[in-house]
C-alpha cells in the first residue's frame, strides 16, 4: 500500500512537518500541505489525494467544516481526523461529516499506519 498520495491539513507547521516525515517513512507521497480547512477544500480537486489527514481545530474553517465541504463534492474521499484528547464530541461530528477514522495527537507512526490501512481496507471492501 505504498505510493499513496496524501494531503496533510493542519494549522501547525510543526505538526505538518512531523506527519509529512512519518508518512514519507511509511512509503507514502505527501502531495499537498495545507494550513487551513479552506485551503484544503480548494486544493483537494487539484491534487486528488488518496488520503487526507485533517486537523480538527484550525482558524478560518475547522476540520469538520472542511470535511463536510470535501465530502459534499467527493463522497469517496478518505479523510482521517487528527485530534487532541478531549475532543471526542468533535471527532463524532467529523465521523458524521464523513471522516473515515481518526488518530490522537501526539500521533504515533504505528497508529497512523493502522488507521490508514483500516480506512483503505474498508474502502476496497465497499467497492466489492
Amino acid at each position: 500500500m505504498t505510493g499513496l498520495r496524501v494531503m496533510v491539513v493542519d494549522d501547525s507547521l510543526i505538526t505538518i512537518n512531523k506527519l509529512t516525515k512519518m508518512l514519507t517513512e511509511l512509503g507514502y507521497e505527501v502531495v499537498s500541505q495545507c494550513r487551513s480547512g479552506a485551503v484544503a477544500v480548494a486544493s483537494y480537486p487539484k491534487v486528488k489525494p488518496d488520503i487526507v489527514t485533517m486537523d480538527i481545530t484550525m482558524p478560518d474553517m475547522d476540520g469538520i467544516e472542511a470535511t463536510k465541504a470535501i465530502m459534499a463534492s467527493y463522497p469517496q474521499a478518505n479523510i482521517i481526523m487528527v485530534t487532541s484528547h478531549g475532543q471526542e464530541q468533535m471527532v463524532l461530528e467529523a465521523i458524521d461529516a464523513g471522516a473515515r477514522g481518526y488518530v490522537l495527537k501526539p500521533v504515533k507512526e504505528v497508529r497512523l499506519q493502522e488507521v490508514i490501512q483500516k480506512v483503505l481496507k474498508n474502502d476496497s471492501d465497499d467497492e466489492e
